[in-house]
C-alpha cells in the first residue's frame, strides 16, 4: 500500500508501507476515503518539532470498515466511519469525564494518510453514519475527525451556554468551530478575534456577533469593551501555528 511518511523537516514522502492487520481483537481495519493535514502536522514539518526517525502521517480520517477484531461490536465491515484522532475505549474514567484523547489506554496519531488503516480500540474511537455518505458529504464529515471535536471541547471547557459572551482567539479551522459550537450552546454574544477577511466572513456565517481584529491587549480591551460584554465573558484559544 502507499503512505505518506515525514522522514526530516521538510521531508515528506508517499511511499510503499506494509499493509496494516489485526493485531488486537479490538482492532479494525478501514480503507480511508477522506484525510486531511492537520495544523499540528506543521509543527514537525517546520522544524520546531524535532523529527527523530520517520513517522507515518495523520490522524484525521474517515473511511470504510474493512475487517474487524472479534471483540468489535459497535460496527461491522461496510460501515461508513469517522474517527478520532486519539484511539480511546471510552469507557475507563477519563474517558467517561470527557476527556478521551487523555484516555487510560490511548494510543497516538496513527498514520491516517495511508490508504488503509488499522484502528486500535475501535469501539471507542470509530463512529459509524447512518448508512454511507455521499460524495460531498464526506469532507463535512471529515471536520468531526478532529477540529469540530476540538472546537466543542473549548468552548464547553470555557464554559460558554445561554446568555453568556464568549470570546474565540483565532480564525483556523478549530477556532471557527469553536464559534459555531458556541453558537450551538446559546452563546448570547460570540466575538470572533480575527484579521483575515474570508474567515471573518465564515465565522460571521457560523454564528460570530462581532469581529475583533486587535491582538494583545489592545485586543483584550476592545472585546471587554463591546457594548454587551460582560464579566460573563468565556475565551476559547485554538491551537496550532501561530498566523499573521
Amino acid at each position: 500500500m502507499r503512505g505518506v511518511v515525514m522522514h526530516a523537516p521538510g521531508d515528506v514522502r508517499v511511499q510503499a508501507l506494509d499493509e496494516p492487520i489485526i493485531l488486537s481483537p479490538t482492532d479494525a481495519i478501514i480503507r480511508l476515503a477522506a484525510t486531511c493535514v492537520c495544523g499540528s502536522d506543521l509543527w514537525p514539518y517546520r522544524g520546531a518539532d524535532a523529527v527523530d526517525s520517520p513517522r507515518p502521517m495523520g490522524h484525521e480520517y474517515a473511511g470504510v470498515v474493512v475487517e474487524v477484531g472479534d471483540d468489535v461490536k459497535s460496527i461491522k465491515p461496510g460501515d461508513f466511519v469517522v474517527g478520532s484522532f486519539f484511539a480511546s475505549d471510552n469507557t475507563c474514567e477519563i474517558c467517561r469525564s470527557g476527556y478521551q484523547s487523555s484516555c487510560l489506554h490511548r494510543e497516538g496519531p496513527q498514520g491516517a494518510q495511508d490508504e488503509p488503516l488499522r484502528v486500535p480500540l475501535a469501539d471507542g474511537t470509530l463512529v459509524g453514519t447512518p448508512g454511507n455518505p455521499s460524495e460531498d458529504l464526506i469532507p463535512s464529515l471529515l471536520a468531526a475527525s478532529a477540529v469540530f471535536g476540538t472546537g466543542w471541547f473549548g468552548a464547553v471547557a470555557a464554559q460558554v451556554g445561554p446568555g453568556k459572551t464568549a470570546a474565540v482567539v483565532g480564525d483556523g479551522a478549530v477556532g471557527l468551530l469553536a464559534v459555531l459550537a458556541a453558537k450551538q450552546l446559546g452563546a448570547e454574544k460570540i466575538i470572533a478575534m480575527s484579521r483575515h477577511e474570508y474567515r471573518q466572513k465564515l465565522a460571521l456565517e457560523f454564528g460570530a456577533t462581532d469581529i475583533v481584529t486587535e491582538r494583545g491587549d489592545e485586543g483584550v480591551a476592545k472585546s471587554r469593551h463591546s457594548p454587551e460584554a460582560s464579566v460573563r465573558t468565556r475565551s476559547s484559544r485554538p491551537s496550532g501555528p501561530r498566523s499573521p
